[in-house]
């Protein structure tokens, strides 16, 4: 185990693939975090101006503020961990990976745990980047920025939590699809426009309103204990334990899936 994992640490550092994104995510996010406090407290309706809806202010603002990075950001450590397995399988480096290693569950294993190190490096940027532009907002506008308030302190953590599982979700998903093009492309699509979407219309209705706290996304903001997604909404997220629980869920259910498909076929 040692040795595969020792290969698959060596895989991701030594590409530059990783810190590029790392560093797109964090400019992307302090970005977002800054124009969130901003837009947010604006006006009354989701920062409209327009009359009668809900305003956020003081720590409920900045709760949905530090939440965002894992809303809008979680497609960076989940395309990281799948491109782990698909950069693989497109350069055919996995067959003298096999070969090195052929008890094939223990070089999954190893992309999972050298991913899950890769998942908290991003976890962490990103909050960090969506905290630190929120916080500056905050101090231009002459607000408290409620870091140290103890719910402010969980939803942060919960963000390092939820972005690192992310990524190992990312691992389970290039390990069913290995294809790259298709998983990048599979991935974009469903995070930035057909869950988004789902969540909206699955909530709209009491008959499915059930449904929607356990797409992933939804799983992940409810790990936070806050959504972007939920202002102005009924739509309630399940517990932290309940978000953490379907989340590895996902993980176990599609990486079990490519173990015994992408992972038992013979390669050349």
């Amino acid at each position: 185990m040692r040795a595969a994992l020792l290969t698959e640490y060596r895989k991701i550092v030594t590409t530059r693939l990783w810190w590029i994104l790392l560093l797109s995510m964090f400019i992307y996010l302090l970005g977002i975090g800054a124009a969130m406090v901003w837009s947010l407290s604006m006006g009354d309706s989701m920062g409209t101006g327009g009359g009668g809806g809900i305003k956020l202010v003081g720590v409920d603002l900045a709760a949905i503020v530090y939440s965002v990075g894992v809303t809008v950001g979680s497609v960076f450590p989940l395309v990281v961990g799948t491109l782990s397995v698909t950069s693989e399988f497109r350069s055919q480096t996995i067959t003298p990976t096999f070969l090195a290693e052929p008890r094939r569950g223990l070089v999954l294993a190893a992309k999972f745990i050298a991913n899950a190190v890769m998942g908290i490096v991003f976890g962490v940027a990103a909050t960090a980047a969506t905290a630190g532009g929120a916080a500056a907002v905050f101090g231009l506008r002459g607000d408290p920025n409620f870091l140290g308030d103890p719910e402010i302190r969980r939803i942060l953590i919960g963000s390092v939590i939820a972005l690192t599982v992310w990524a190992l979700i990312g691992v389970a998903f290039g390990a069913v699809l290995p294809n790259q093009i298709a998983a990048v492309v599979v991935i974009l699509g469903f995070t930035q426009l057909l869950e988004p979407v789902l969540r909206l219309v699955l909530g709209a209705f009491k008959a499915t309103d059930g449904i929607a706290p356990y797409l992933p996304g939804a799983a992940a903001d409810a790990i936070v204990g806050r959504s972007f997604y939920t202002i102005g909404s009924s739509l309630e997220l399940l517990t932290r334990p309940a978000g953490l629980a379907v989340m590895l869920g996902y993980v176990v259910a599609l990486g079990v899936i490519g173990r015994f498909t992408t992972f038992r076929r013979d390669v050349t």
